[in-house]
């Protein structure tokens, strides 16, 4: 497994993002080609090594005709889906402006249709993400861990005006990521890197286990005390995330947690929510029962989420319940390493999520509509579906036997 480590010592930004993947050995002429196929005019990438408290880095910068436009999200989907760039990479430079303008639209109080892009609606911001979008895709990794983001202190000057960092849109965009301390005067975070790094992330903290391939450093544009650099480490994990080593087997990663107590959701609203929070991409929904204030009868709704779906969650539990307020906390989890297999049975083929536990051993769940799916058509029950499903893997993958050490 190909797994790439952002290293955000000093923050992120596009540039930075973008420079330390060229540097990693990205083909600057490939992204480019996607670039200019924007139609966006004079739009050149110009890369240069500098060095930043004594520490090499390629610096990015975009050069670009003088322009005045301020754009709108439609005006800039519609320059990607014209352009030359795959669908994965199209998706990818979606996907963050999407973030974005849904960042931008809460802070100022409107829509993302309505929201009127300043800064990341300028040339050269728009090269950083669509550029940045196609290196990801180039660069080919599976698994993206991204250290936690500090953003600096004190005040920047934006199109609003003077604000403090980090920028509101800057601070929307980091909901649920970890923030690092840091007494650095200055803003070592912008809304495009917040925006990209909240996409790209599959989960943030300490770097994975990793043989190391490729590093690329992105110098940012400011001068501090520190050396001002994004690190990128590009390296060859496992072949599968369940070969960890013994010891380094569980897995973290960042959640939202959304929680509120219901005593006058009728039963069917409730299952209907529940059933729309799935489909909604709910990483766990589950209710408990409570005793509630005046003896009334009660319900607890649990629902785990990813933070960048946080807030599209929440809105539907206050759109299909009659809670007046929800209580939201980011929660680190703990996860055993896990991968979907499929296995084939004398009634059929049956999909199930494999896991590995600390120190080694592994456990095989079958997927329940697979199950009931066969249970049905083959007129027997579920359980002999399931166990005939545990044996075909047992089968394929005998557990090991600790052979007895002898003298």
């Amino acid at each position: 497994m190909r797994i790439a480590y952002l290293d955000c010592a000093s923050g992120a930004s596009g540039d930075m993002l973008l420079g330390a993947l060229i540097d990693a050995g990205v083909d600057q002429a490939a992204v480019q080609a996607g670039i200019d196929s924007l139609g966006l005019p004079g739009c050149r990438l110009v890369t240069t090594e500098v060095r930043k408290c004594g520490f090499r880095a390629l610096q990015l910068v975009v050069e670009h005709e003088p322009e005045h436009a301020h754009r709108h999200l439609s005006d800039i989907l519609g320059l990607i889906a014209g352009s030359d760039l795959t669908d994965p990479q199209q998706q990818l430079a979606e996907r963050i402006f999407r973030r974005l303008a849904t960042a931008e639209a809460k802070v100022h109080g409107t829509s993302i249709e309505k929201v009127h892009f300043h800064e990341v609606g300028a040339v050269d911001s728009i090269a950083d993400i669509v550029g940045t979008a196609m290196a990801w895709d180039l660069l080919g990794v599976e698994r993206i861990v991204c250290s936690p983001i500090p953003t600096g202190t004190g005040f920047v000057e934006i199109a609003h005006g003077r604000c403090g960092i980090p920028a509101p849109a800057t601070g929307e965009l980091l909901r649920g990521i970890p923030v690092a301390a840091s007494d650095v005067a200055g803003e070592l975070t912008t809304p495009t890197g917040a925006a990209i790094v909240g996409v790209v992330a599959d989960r943030f903290g300490p770097l994975p286990a990793m043989t190391i391939r490729d590093i690329g450093y992105g110098a940012g544009q400011a001068d501090f005390a520190h050396p001002n650099l994004l690190r990128l480490v590009v390296g060859d994990g496992t072949q599968d995330e369940l070969a960890m080593p013994a010891g380094h087997s569980l897995e973290h990663d960042t959640i939202v947690l959304l929680e509120t107590n219901l005593d006058d959701t009728r039963g069917e609203n409730l299952g209907y929510c529940v059933e729309q929070l799935w489909q909604a991409g709910a990483l766990d929904v589950a209710l408990a029962s409570l005793q509630m204030k005046k003896g009334r009868p009660g319900v607890l709704l649990s629902v785990q989420v990813a933070p960048a779906d946080a807030d599209r969650l929440a809105e539907m539990v206050f759109r299909e319940t009659t809670t007046l307020g929800l209580r939201r906390s980011v929660v680190e989890r703990m996860r055993l390493p896990r991968e979907r297999v499929a296995v084939e049975t004398s009634w059929g083929s049956v999909s199930g999520m494999v896991a590995r536990l600390p120190n080694g051993p592994q456990r095989f769940s079958p997927e329940y509509a697979d199950c009931a799916r066969l249970a049905r058509q083959q007129d027997v029950s579920l359980d002999t579906i399931y166990q005939a499903a545990c044996q075909a893997y047992a089968v394929l993958h005998p557990p090991a036997i600790k052979q007895e050490e002898t003298r």
